[in-house]
């Protein structure tokens, strides 16, 4: 019999402090890789944060539904769609959520590596917010 893990999306209150608006997460895979996934509601979206590891690591998006937002400090925001992939390397400072107007979920992969950790930081002002999307609620 193959090992499988049984998914429920749930209210993302383990995270909660790190992130403007609501959030919602499903655990789909721990066992190998770890795969998350992780639905804004609109308006939503995580502080900046750094994902570290001796080696390997960083985190991988798959963009499934709506229309979010992924920027990486210092560069303009980049829009997301269903079907957008986004590597992300070890090191790097960036934010990721949902559009003003729109719900939006991606799968984050969380890539292997040795002595990994997220480093959340300050969180992503509606200054930052709507220059990024280009858009008001």
């Amino acid at each position: 019999m193959l090992p499988t893990q049984k998914s429920s999306i749930r209210i993302n209150d383990d995270f909660a402090k790190y992130f403007i608006g609501q959030s919602y997460l499903a655990p789909l895979s721990t066992l190998q890789v770890g795969i998350y996934n992780v639905t804004f509601e609109p308006g939503c979206r995580n502080n900046w944060h750094i994902h570290h590891a001796k080696s390997g690591g960083g985190q991988i998006l798959v963009c499934v539904a709506g229309t979010g937002y992924y920027q990486e400090w210092g560069k303009p925001a980049q829009e997301l769609r269903p079907g957008n992939v986004v590597n992300i390397p070890v090191g790097v400072k960036h934010w990721h959520g949902t559009a003003p107007d729109s719900w939006f979920s991606h799968l984050a992969v969380e890539v292997t590596g040795d002595e990994t950790s997220n480093e959340w930081l300050e969180a992503v002002d509606n200054t930052v917010y709507f220059k990024a999307t280009g858009k008001e609620v």
